[in-house]
């Protein structure tokens, strides 16, 4: 706020709101101010509100959004406002600024979020929390061994993954699961459909929980009674590439570093061209946010930032490999917060 020239900031994207103030509602938004702060909600959440965030003073609106906030900023006499620019639309802005008529408002970029990339001793914990749920539902679903699969359409087993970490303590899944057989691996974020597994399938699965609000991401290949020969070999080598950006990844380091250390050992198998995307990405109340670990992010790393690491094959018609583990920054460079093995042969279910 000192830094931008505002007396106050709006905080309308979801994550912030609940960063900033505890909240799990929906359709509210916070207002901060130097010494005060206003959560904006409705009727439906005026309970919720009292009880999660007690310590900050609820405004229950009965009309439209931006007279609420008109009136709190009139009661503070704020007349310059922050508002995030990532998660405002076009017409809010509009609308704001027609009922803000004495209040200049300076918009925003990703200035919130960057707060959100350093976690705490809780978050780090509610994170482990989310990956030991998504491991637990993946043994379940993968110890029925081959049987289980064969037979069953990619939507199928992406469903029961889900139900599984629902079942383990997840209030859903952080994203959308991918389950993607044969040669629908190839295609990185593919949706599942009706295709039905067969005996032979490499099948990829990418799948996270949600636990205490905050997010993990996995990427596991299962191989479906055998391993098919080519599959295998990019399995070993999308494997260096992701030991090698796990070791790379320390305080200070650059996040384009990492990647490049990741990306030099696919290219340097000849598959540089295959490898389609960032090495990774944040993890934390989203399933995709700061920082990126990317071939142009020059941004360093810092202790208690968690990043997926998650290099990739990607051959069309034939399949591809996806190996995607959470790490978290420490002192002493990078811990795996994932325990599920890596081994190709671990994956192939009999």
């Amino acid at each position: 706020m000192r830094s931008g020239k505002v007396e106050a900031m709006l905080l309308t994207d979801t994550h912030n709101v609940r960063y900033c103030s505890g909240f799990t509602g929906e359709d509210s938004y916070m207002l901060l101010g130097k010494r005060w702060a206003r959560l904006l909600t409705d009727g439906r959440f005026a309970e919720q509100a009292r009880i999660e965030c007690p310590h900050i003073k609820a405004v229950v609106r009965k009309g439209k959004m931006t007279d609420a906030i008109a009136e709190v900023l009139s009661s503070q006499k704020v007349r310059r406002l922050g508002i995030e620019g990532n998660s405002v639309t076009v017409s809010f802005k509009s609308r704001l600024g027609s009922a803000l008529k004495r209040v200049r408002i300076k918009v925003f970029g990703d200035e919130i979020d960057t707060l959100r990339q350093i976690k705490d001793d809780s978050e780090l914990a509610s994170i482990r929390k989310a990956v030991r749920v998504a491991e637990k539902a993946f043994l379940t679903l993968t110890s029925g061994g081959a049987k289980k699969f064969i037979g069953k359409s990619e939507r199928q087993i992406a469903a029961e993954l889900e139900y599984l970490m629902r079942q383990g303590g997840a209030s859903g899944a952080s994203f959308d699961t991918i389950v993607a057989a044969g040669a629908h691996s190839a295609l990185p974020h593919y949706r599942p459909g009706g295709t039905k597994i067969r005996r032979g399938d490499a099948v990829l699965i990418d799948w996270g929980a949600v636990v205490e609000g905050y997010c993990s991401d996995l990427t596991r290949v299962v191989f479906v009674g055998k391993i098919p020969p080519r599959i295998e070999r990019i399995y070993k080598i999308v494997l260096q590439g992701q030991l090698a950006g796990i070791k790379a990844i320390s305080p200070g380091v650059k996040c384009a570093s990492v990647d490049s250390a990741a990306r030099s050992v696919i290219a340097a198998a000849g598959y540089g061209d295959a490898f389609s995307h960032g090495l990774g990405h944040g993890v934390g109340l989203a399933v995709h946010e700061l920082p990126h670990l990317g071939r142009k992010v020059r941004k360093t790393l810092m202790p208690g930032m968690v990043v997926t690491v998650e290099p990739g094959i990607y051959l069309p018609g034939i399949g591809g490999v996806r190996i995607e583990d959470d790490v978290a920054v420490a002192g002493g460079g990078a811990k795996r917060l994932s325990r599920l093995s890596r081994r190709p042969e671990d994956m192939l279910l009999r």
